[in-house]
């Protein structure tokens, strides 16, 4: 048997009989002809009033709203000034404050203005995870700052050295940690990168230990070396009495002895201390009779005949 293929006829477009469109055309016309202008204008007119009373009521809310956040503020500001906390986190707290009060002020307005604030914050919430996975190192700093400002290893006006830069703590950003060098550099470090680095802090003490190494020439007196250079210090009020300074013979090298001083003294007059003593020590010391090592190697002949 040969097989059988079904065929159908294609189908006509659907036409809408003449009657029917001049009746709908004729409908048209006699709306159009019998519309009164003065309705027309009347409605325009009371959705553009509704419109107006509308933006003004949003101008309103936005500008009352900005005060209050100001207000706001300021009382935040004045509340952790009263209560001593710390400048890092209190800026932090501010700033966070201000801009949740003022997304929320932003519904608000739009709200007023007739706008689906519930689908605004779902495509919101779908840019804000778009945003977030593009902006992953981002997040980790943020992330990072918020670590830094709990565990507090350092605080605005610490000087640290981190990441292989050390300076003064100016700023503490949602972001990055800005420090200042003593030549007066500005450097951001990430905050994710210096919260899990170590982190030398020399603020957090209010004292601090000076150390000198000094190379004496074999032959010398060590112990009048000592006396005489607790002598130059027994009269600084700089270096504290407790603990002592301490002078010691650390080390016996090829061509001198090595002497090690250390003394403690204020956190803030450390490198004044260090400095004015390191000319100290190459002046007086000489003048009492000692001699600074410097590498040498003595040669000796021998004439056989």
């Amino acid at each position: 048997m040969m097989p059988c293929f079904l065929q159908t006829e294609p189908t006509a477009p659907l036409m809408v009989p003449d009657s029917i469109q001049k009746e709908q055309f004729h409908r048209a016309y006699e709306m159009l002809v019998n519309l009164d202008f003065s309705e027309v204008m009347s409605g325009f007119l009371e959705e553009a009033i509704w419109v107006l009373v509308k933006l003004v009521v949003a101008l309103c809310f936005y500008f009352v709203g900005r005060w209050l956040i100001r207000r706001v503020v300021r009382l935040l500001d004045r509340t952790f000034e009263r209560r001593q906390l710390d400048v890092s986190l209190r800026s932090f707290i501010r700033n966070t404050a201000a801009v949740v009060l003022t997304l929320v002020l932003v519904l608000i307005v739009v709200q007023t203005l007739g706008v689906n604030v519930t689908s605004l914050i779902a495509i919101f919430s779908a840019a804000t995870l778009a945003i977030g996975m593009a902006l992953s190192g981002t997040a980790q700093n943020f992330a990072g700052g918020v670590m830094i400002l709990m565990v507090k290893p350092y605080r605005v006006g610490d000087y640290i050295t981190a990441q292989g830069q050390s300076g003064t703590v100016q700023e503490i950003k949602l972001f990055s940690t800005v420090i200042t060098t003593v030549d007066n550099r500005t450097i951001y470090i990430p905050n994710n990168v210096i919260a899990t680095a170590i982190i030398d802090n020399y603020s957090t003490a209010p004292t601090r230990r000076v150390d000198w190494t000094l190379s004496l020439a074999y032959g010398d007196d060590f112990e009048a070396a000592r006396q005489t250079i607790l002598r130059l210090m027994e009269e600084d009020e700089r270096i504290l009495k407790e603990p002592a300074p301490v002078v010691w013979l650390t080390t016996l090298a090829e061509s001198a002895i090595t002497v090690s001083v250390r003394v403690w003294t204020g956190n803030s007059e450390l490198w004044d201390v260090y400095f004015e003593y390191n000319e100290l020590f190459y002046k007086e010391l000489p003048k009492a009779g000692f001699h600074f090592a410097y590498p040498q190697m003595d040669i000796h002949i021998k004439n056989e005949k």
